[in-house]
């Protein structure tokens, strides 16, 4: 969040959600939830949507692997490792359910002040 604008994200996947298959996902929602600067998050986040590092996560790479130095590396670990796969269902239905996008559809929600 800023004066300008607010991210968030709703995970809106096309196959069975699983622990294996979303890493990244759930690697964004954690540091969204525990981070506080802005700086070392948007680094993370731009980290997290590179193919490599999809690659790398796909490959046995742990994410506390790919955390950026300075971050809360604790509060983290701790909100990823509890992060249920029921958060990203829940979004899932959203996306489905209210939004009316398909399964794996992707789409960009805008709410001005």
């Amino acid at each position: 969040t800023s004066s300008h604008a607010r991210v968030g994200i709703l995970n809106n996947p096309s196959s069975k959600i699983k622990e294996d298959n979303t890493a990244i996902a759930r690697g964004i929602l954690a540091a969204l939830l525990t981070q506080n600067n802005n700086n070392n998050l948007k680094s993370f986040l731009r980290k997290l949507s590179k193919e490599e590092t999809a690659k790398s996560l796909a490959a046995g790479t742990k994410i506390a692997e790919l955390l950026i130095p300075g971050m809360d590396d604790n509060t983290f670990e701790k909100k990823y490792n509890t992060l249920g796969l029921d958060l990203i269902k829940t979004h899932q239905m959203f996306c489905q359910e209210v939004l009316k996008l398909l399964p794996g559809q992707m789409a960009v929600m805008t709410n001005g002040r």
